[in-house]
């Protein structure tokens, strides 16, 4: 090998070197760039919005903008240097998506729920038997602040959650949120076989139709909108109560529509007021399951099992007995 093919090799070598060096600081250079921008677009988005909410979606948007863009700026800047080895980068890329298939599965997930429009933050949604409030969606998973659970009612748990974006294309999701944010509930009431069943219905119909007259208006409202997307319509909007005889008394149940985040809230104003009512009317009584117990031979010393109502009808007719004496 002579001195001047050797010296051309060696120029050639610390030309490519050169070039590879340089493409290197031209990168740090560009990632430091856009940390900066970063930077700068959060603090204005902190100085400006006041919604936590509405800063929080304007940073999540902000970030996957800069990556993307300075992810496409990296890939032009060394697209020529890659270019005799894109046939084994594809070949690699395919070993690498059956390896991590539930990855992309998730990165799946996470383009399937914004072209979609699955949820967004800020919904409630049940997903995996779990269900909560979405605080977060990132490119793999997505974060619920859990609701219920062994709490009672609709009401945080505490705990968060966090599921995989690919359980959006492989199990059932259900938001209580998107379109129209009502959700059908029940509060069932029971009162013994001698209460006044008929004045107890009459009771609960005016409560619920006084208690929750802005709810069937909203609802309506909000009815006539998700129409225009979906079949759905409901004939009556308004709060019904259903009888049915069961073994320990009368149920009677009202169903009325309310937010999904106020069924507790509803429950317990609809509570304070039939209590109150009901207190005020000798012929209604709440029923509730008795057991009795026996040992033997006692049974036929027994007098007849009569009902609490019973005892307290006779209690009262001796103190009016009493009275008129």
């Amino acid at each position: 090998m002579s001195f001047g093919q050797v010296t051309s090799d060696a120029f050639n070598w610390w030309s490519v070197r050169a070039s590879f060096q340089g493409k290197v600081l031209v990168s740090i250079a560009l990632i430091a760039v856009f940390v900066l921008l970063r930077m700068l677009v959060l603090s204005l988005i902190h100085q400006r919005v006041t919604d936590t909410t509405v800063a929080y979606v304007w940073r999540r948007r902000t970030t996957s903008l800069l990556t993307v863009l300075a992810i496409v700026l990296l890939a032009w800047l060394w697209s020529d240097t890659f270019h005799s080895i894109a046939t084994l980068l594809g070949l690699v890329a395919a070993a690498l998506v059956l390896a991590v298939r539930d990855l992309v599965a998730n990165m799946a997930g996470w383009v399937f729920i914004h072209s979609r429009r699955l949820f967004r933050v800020g919904d409630r949604i049940e997903v995996s038997g779990y269900t909560g409030d979405v605080i977060d969606i990132k490119l793999f998973e997505f974060t619920l602040v859990e609701v219920g659970n062994w709490v009672d009612a609709d009401q945080s748990s505490g705990r968060l959650v966090h599921v995989p974006n690919g359980k959006v294309l492989s199990e059932p999701l259900a938001n209580y949120t998107k379109d129209f944010n009502f959700i059908w509930n029940e509060l069932s009431v029971v009162v013994t076989f001698e209460s006044n069943w008929q004045k107890t219905k009459s009771i609960l119909e005016d409560i619920a139709a006084r208690v929750l007259a802005d709810t069937s208006q909203e609802a309506r409202r909000e009815l006539k909108k998700a129409a225009q997307r979906y079949m759905i319509f409901f004939r009556n909007l308004k709060p019904i109560v259903y009888i049915k005889v069961q073994d320990n008394g009368i149920r009677l149940t009202v169903r009325y529509l309310t937010r999904p985040r106020q069924r507790r809230t509803s429950e317990n104003r609809l509570w304070e007021e039939i209590l109150a009512r009901f207190a005020e009317h000798d012929d209604i009584e709440l029923a509730y399951p008795t057991v009795r117990y026996y040992q033997r031979g006692e049974a036929d010393r027994l007098p007849p099992s009569r009902s609490h109502s019973s005892r307290r009808d006779e209690q009262r007719s001796k103190e009016r007995d009493k009275a008129k004496s």
